[in-house]
């Protein structure tokens, strides 16, 4: 027998649980930390968007969104010489995304290892 047959047992704020699992939507609904990060990780890709075309073609598949904290912007590289050229492109991403309303005044760049 588990807890939720035994409600007793459970402790007063706890919810009986369903058993199953639960679709990525239904957790965000019922979780607002997990709206907020999912609301932030689509900003940030909507961001990539914006400057996708200022990013040389050859480029393109090493840089991935990252983080956005309020006007913070991280964007994500596979490697040194990749973050090095994006550094370049800094000044040009900002005022892109400036002119298409999006509210980030720092973008930083960080290389990210590949995973294995």
């Amino acid at each position: 027998m588990n807890l939720s047959q035994r409600p007793h047992l459970l402790p007063m704020n706890a919810t009986p649980r369903r058993s199953g699992m639960v679709s990525l939507e239904e957790a965000v609904t019922h979780a607002p930390t997990l709206a907020s990060l999912q609301q932030r990780i689509q900003e940030s890709s909507r961001h990539l968007t914006m400057i996708q075309q200022l990013i040389p073609a050859p480029l393109r598949r090493h840089v991935k969104a990252g983080p956005l904290q309020d006007d913070d912007w991280c964007l994500l590289v596979g490697n040194a010489t990749a973050a090095s050229k994006l550094r370049q492109l800094v000044p040009a991403i900002q005022q892109e995304l400036n002119q298409k309303g999006a509210k980030v005044t720092s973008i930083r760049i960080k290389i990210q290892a590949a995973s294995r």
